[in-house]
């Protein structure tokens, strides 16, 4: 079978060939270009679909913030998982998690929140779907995009080691099946959601996540972002 042109990082696309040669890869690309040609308006453009894998190459990954699917609002999904690009307002969650760090560690609320500095620390932000219809949650579910992520963690499980996991709420949690609990480190709380934040407050994910690394021999995450 013909290589697929798939615009990735190389560590990355050496690590998921395999998967990029399936046949629900190829329904996956199939599927978006049938939304596109019936008018639909797809988010993250088409080169932020793969932005996570693009700012954190695999043999850099230390954390992995696992997220369900893309914000579906104009402008706000740039591929990495509860991030926004600079200039949108920070989504409810984003400012629960921004506030959490702020007890956690005493950092400022940014008011950008643009993870795009974390990413390059080596916190994949990783998105369960990895694309949306524009003004419909979830409507790219069951198109083969969690098999593909389901592959990615996976990949990561088996093929690293000392990786920090934080699984916030259901979906996210149920994730922990494919990790290798052994090999790495898995945090879980609520959602930071409005409606579970109560829960999330507290659970001072960023400072435990920097003890693991740090008990690792490994740089901490600056979680500041301005």
């Amino acid at each position: 079978m013909k290589e697929p042109q798939i615009q990735i990082e190389d560590s990355w696309k050496k690590v998921l060939m395999d998967e990029f040669q399936q046949p629900y890869f190829s329904e996956i690309k199939k599927y978006l270009q049938n939304e596109k040609a019936a008018g639909h308006v797809i988010y993250p453009p088409g080169p932020f679909i793969f932005n996570a894998f693009n700012l954190t190459p695999f043999d850099k990954v230390k954390v992995v913030i696992l997220g369900q699917d893309p914000y579906h609002g104009p402008g706000q999904a740039h591929g990495l998982s509860f991030s926004v690009p600079d200039g949108i307002t920070p989504p409810p969650s984003l400012a629960n998690i921004f506030k959490e760090i702020h007890n956690d560690l005493h950092l400022p609320i940014p008011k950008s929140g643009n993870l795009t500095a974390w990413a390059h620390q080596g916190v994949m932000l990783l998105n369960a779907l990895l694309t949306v219809r524009a003004k419909n949650a979830a409507s790219h579910h069951n198109i083969g995009w969690e098999k593909f992520t389901n592959a990615v963690i996976n990949s990561i499980s088996t093929q690293r080691s000392g990786i920090v996991f934080l699984l916030w709420g259901r979906f996210a949690q149920e994730k922990e099946a494919l990790i290798d609990t052994g090999r790495h480190h898995v945090l879980k709380a609520a959602h930071p959601s409005p409606f579970s934040a109560d829960k999330f407050f507290g659970c001072k994910h960023f400072s435990k996540t920097n003890e693991i690394l740090k008990r690792q021999k490994q740089n901490p995450i600056d979680w500041g972002i301005d």
